[in-house]
């Protein structure tokens, strides 16, 4: 692993740490994991307790836009919640009668379960219902996917499915750090609420809290993320894991998971010992 003096990652450090020599571990120690699912991308922890980032591609992590895909559903459910347009997770939004690929998905569901099991087209009827202006307004006041210049709204139901908004692994590590201290620019119930529809296992020895995404590059590439956190003996470990294939054949949903979990083991999670 190589240690990288006095790097400050651009929407971690500015927003909640001051920038300290040595606190970024390149570790390519990484790389079999992305080599053997045949996938590029990058992945990057920051170690709360001890204020260290481990990153496996830097430029990539810090540099490299994508669009969110379905992670933006967090920020989503954040500013339906904080408008009212919902009133929490338990807002229902009926189905349209038009089948989804994700058969759970086929039915009039809560907040809570179209969350879960990343239901696309509950969340873009939230998207039309909140609005394109209040939408806009509340991103630009997030600070949403400003790596590059203030992202604008074209398509309200679709702005973070078809590459017109692109953030970082940075970026998207930087939210969910946010969120998990209520530092966002909402109330302090949104975004408790929020958070208890990310955590998606929860055992004696750890809690694993995270949303998915997946979608196109406009080259036709897939991209996955995983974003969110871990926490074991009152300790939170954040990460954004952002993979990539070109193979349209490619499982990335089930790559994207497998590779999380192997590389938290890898680091020595899912034991209580953290």
């Amino acid at each position: 692993m190589r240690r990288f003096a006095s790097i400050c990652l651009a929407s971690v450090c500015i927003n909640f740490l001051s920038c300290s020599p040595n606190n970024v571990t390149d570790d390519q120690s990484l790389k079999k994991y992305f080599d053997e699912n045949k996938v590029s991308g990058t992945f990057g922890l920051f170690d709360n307790p001890s204020g260290q980032f481990t990153i496996y591609k830097l430029a990539r992590f810090k540099d490299s836009a994508y669009l969110p895909a379905s992670t933006f559903k967090i920020v989503n459910a954040l500013i339906a919640i904080e408008t009212g347009v919902a009133k929490d997770d338990s807002t229902v939004i009926k189905w349209n009668g038009r089948p989804w690929t994700n058969a759970a998905c086929n039915a009039d569901l809560p907040m809570y379960l179209a969350f879960r099991n990343s239901c696309v087209p509950w969340f873009q009827e939230l998207a039309r219902r909140i609005g394109k202006d209040t939408m806009q307004k509340e991103i630009d006041s997030l600070g949403y996917g400003r790596r590059y210049g203030r992202p604008v709204i074209k398509n309200i139901d679709a702005f973070w499915l078809d590459n017109s908004i692109k953030v970082t692994a940075d970026e998207q590590l930087g939210l969910v750090k946010r969120l998990y201290f209520e530092q966002l620019p909402f109330q302090a119930r949104t975004q408790r609420i929020v958070k208890q529809m990310m955590l998606m296992e929860n055992s004696t020895n750890y809690k694993l809290s995270y949303k998915t995404g997946l979608g196109r590059r406009e080259n036709g590439n897939a991209i996955g993320w995983i974003i969110g956190w871990i926490e074991e003996n009152r300790h939170a470990y954040f990460f954004a894991l952002q993979v990539e294939s070109n193979d349209q054949q490619a499982d990335i949903g089930s790559v994207r998971m497998k590779m999380l979990k192997d590389i938290l083991s890898h680091y020595g999670f899912f034991k209580g010992r953290k």
